[in-house]
């Protein structure tokens, strides 16, 4: 593979550089000071992956990765970064990979990981597309599902979007429900009301969006609705407000 590496702290890239190059995965690894630098690096179509940090003067990491995502074939991003307040941010630009400073290097093998599974799938992806005389839909599919980036136990994850059964507001942040486990996010609920709702997700009260692919029943009782989760989960409360839109798309994405 051929690694891209953007950080415009001297020893930042110089250490980063180097315990890229110490992996045997990669033939090439070529160490940037800036997102403009990066840009002139990335001309020339050669680079499979951007290892970069996010904070830096002119154009930054995140500006960097919205740029990249509308080339052609987009090399991955894997962000390298001391602040945890952008990983929020990181799903929406399609990051492989969200690594804190310092960087241990057993973490960066997982990154390096990830790069090669997607990598790989992209590969597959494109020779699928190839064989099949249908429209080429190839960037849609990659696209459809997002990937929201966690925190957990200082450990960046990626939680697929079709896990999330439920999400709650809890005043400037919001909590995702999955099967396992919930996870804290700074994230305005309307923001994910209005991204997922293609998704199938649906406010049913003011504070709470169920994802309709985890219902399992319809439930009401002295005028008032309620769903309950699959395989034995929680019994959500349906608001009045919210009741009649939310039984029509219930029967719809039962039908």
């Amino acid at each position: 593979m051929r690694a891209l590496v953007v950080d415009d702290e001297p020893p930042a890239l110089s250490e980063l550089t180097y315990l890229l190059e110490q992996d045997g995965r990669f033939g090439s690894v070529q160490p940037v000071s800036s997102g403009t630098d990066a840009l002139r690096a990335l001309e020339d179509d050669g680079v499979d992956v951007v290892f970069s940090d996010i904070s830096m003067p002119g154009l930054d990491g995140m500006e960097l990765a919205r740029v990249v995502n509308h080339f052609t074939t987009p090399p991955l991003i894997v962000f390298v970064t001391a602040h945890e307040q952008h990983a929020v941010d990181a799903f929406a630009v399609q990051a492989v990979d969200y690594v804190m400073k310092p960087v241990p290097p057993d973490r960066l093998a997982q990154a390096v990981d990830r790069v090669v599974a997607a990598l790989a799938q992209r590969g597959a992806g494109t020779a699928e597309a190839a064989e099949d005389v249908g429209p080429v839909q190839t960037a849609a599919s990659e696209g459809s599902e997002e990937r929201i980036a966690v925190e957990l136990g200082g450990v960046t994850r990626f939680v697929q979007r079709s896990a999330v059964r439920y999400v709650q507001a809890q005043g400037d942040y919001v909590r995702l429900f999955t099967g396992s486990a919930s996870h804290l996010l700074r994230l305005p609920l309307t923001t994910l009301e209005s991204r997922w709702a293609e998704a199938g997700f649906v406010r049913i009260h003011r504070s709470t969006l169920v994802n309709l692919a985890h219902v399992g029943q319809v439930r009401q009782a002295q005028g008032r609705l309620s769903l309950r989760l699959l395989p034995d989960g929680p019994e959500l409360p349906v608001s009045r407000r919210h009741a009649r839109l939310v039984r029509e798309q219930v029967l719809a994405q039962g039908g």
